[in-house]
């Protein structure tokens, strides 16, 4: 895809298993896919907004739908890159990397899903540090932050690994019942001390006035 009037098409973070990209309407359609074949167990509910409570179709269409708007949506005052995940060769996942006055606050928060098939293989870890590379050496960013349920193991085993702190509990409702989110930060001193995935970045120089770099 010629990426002449969205230069964002033209960027990709690469690990040494993954290439994270913006999708084009093919791999939108392969990553609706993954969705709608399960992103976790039944019963359970990592999200505090339940998208999965949908039928397998009806997930499928929210994830191709919701993608498109971030692109629609995109400002440079508020933005939502939310990138495919492709493991050699094949999608995954998502990674999205988010932030509203970026100039000012010089704060990303992260979210990020794996389709079941691909999870327990450190694919989570991988993308999750990708995304974090840009944030830090590409964009300059000074912190990074995410949040997960207290009952959510393998995406605060993620965050641990890569650095992140503790930064307080919140309570939030989903499904009408209270559950806790450990808030979790961390700042660039602490990204380079923790940082063990190696990250390329190629085609920001296009597209890095539109995050508000």
């Amino acid at each position: 895809m010629k990426p002449q009037h969205w230069p964002l098409y033209g960027l990709r973070l690469r690990t040494p298993r993954l290439e994270l990209r913006l999708p084009d309407l093919e791999l939108l359609d392969d990553l609706a896919s993954v969705a709608a074949d399960g992103v976790h167990a039944p019963g359970e509910m990592p999200f505090t907004v339940p998208w999965t409570d949908a039928s397998p179709g009806e997930c499928g269409r929210a994830v191709f739908q919701h993608v498109l708007g971030t692109i629609a949506d995109w400002s440079v005052r508020d933005w939502a890159l939310s990138l495919v995940v492709l493991c050699e060769g094949t999608v995954v996942g998502r990674q999205d990397v988010m932030a509203k006055e970026f100039a000012v606050t010089g704060e990303v928060s992260t979210g990020s899903w794996l389709g079941l098939a691909h999870q327990g293989r450190g694919i989570g870890t991988e993308m999750r540090a990708a995304a974090l590379h840009l944030a830090f050496a590409g964009l300059g960013a000074r912190t990074a932050v995410s949040a997960a349920m207290t009952d959510n193991p393998r995406s605060l085993g993620v965050s641990r690994r890569l650095g992140y702190l503790p930064d307080g509990l919140e309570v939030a409702t989903v499904r009408g019942v209270p559950v806790t989110l450990q808030r979790l930060r961390m700042d660039r001193a602490r990204w380079a001390e923790y940082r063990t995935v190696e990250v390329t970045v190629e085609g920001l120089g296009g597209c890095r006035e539109e995050f508000g770099a």
